[in-house]
């Protein structure tokens, strides 16, 4: 079925229920991005939240768009469920109280019912948000804390791991290069490509990729340190974040000692 039949079938099987206040588009569906490959994204507004009556009446909804193949109530957040038909259409409903619902803009949502009025009570459009520096203080330390696990891989000769850390390095340097360019709506994890830069596009594309073999492991872990890291620390100087300065350093001094490794920059 296509999207828009979907959300217009979803919208008609609730749009008369009393319990359910208001129906809103989040996500691309929402801001107007949407293209082939977009999950669909709601919110419902109802006075007493994710209860199981209105989790029955949004599964049913749901139905009338094709068969359930994957069904998840309120288990990864306990207003959130998510769906997969069998055609593998993707819907998200996160449920929500009208105090909570207040803490969107009109920028990021599209109404498809709105019995109150909620909608029109929003602000245009939120801030930008930016991370606090109590986490990008944590993410900073997270990477030094994967980098400092080498010696661990490397000494055990457990490379496959030691390459399983490779990924979270990666993950950890996509997340800083996310953070530098400060989108205003960054989306889901599936819209990448239009929250980084060229430039940051061609830097992550030329790392080098995880091998399971001692040298390249190593190697790697370099790579990443050696491009993360000062560009951390750029980022934190901006932000007025704290630069774990020990911590790093006495990581730096185990991998000397156990690899023979030093700083790469």
């Amino acid at each position: 079925m296509q999207s828009e039949r979907v959300i217009e079938t979803i919208t008609d099987a609730l749009h008369s229920q009393p319990i359910i206040r208001g129906l809103f588009l989040s996500g691309s569906f929402g801001n107007g991005r949407a293209d082939a490959y977009s999950d669909i994204d709601f919110i419902l507004v109802s006075k007493d939240g994710p209860t199981d009556e209105i989790a029955g009446a949004w599964k049913a909804a749901v139905e009338r768009t094709g068969e359930i193949v994957k069904w998840w109530d309120r288990g990864v957040r306990p207003a959130l469920i998510n769906a997969i038909t069998a055609d593998w259409t993707r819907t998200d409903v996160i449920i929500l109280r009208p105090e909570q619902f207040a803490a969107h803009s009109q920028a990021s949502l599209r109404p498809l019912f709105d019995h109150d009025g909620l909608y029109d009570q929003l602000p245009k459009e939120r801030p930008l948000r930016q991370a606090t520096p109590e986490r990008l203080l944590r993410e900073f330390e997270e990477f030094i804390r994967i980098l400092g696990l080498l010696h661990l891989a490397a000494g055990r000769e457990e490379y496959i791991n030691g390459v399983v850390g490779i990924f979270h390095l990666r993950s950890k340097l996509i997340d800083l290069l996310v953070e530098e360019t400060g989108a205003p709506d960054r989306g889901g994890a599936l819209h990448l490509n239009r929250l980084l830069t060229e430039e940051q596009k061609e830097l992550v594309a030329a790392m080098p990729a995880p091998i399971v073999e001692r040298e390249a492991m190593i190697e790697t872990h370099l790579a990443y340190a050696k491009t993360y890291l000062p560009r951390a620390r750029q980022l934190a100087k901006r932000r007025g974040v704290p630069w774990p300065e020990r911590f790093e350093a006495v990581t730096w001094d185990k991998l000397k000692q156990s690899l023979g490794l030093t700083r790469p920059y």
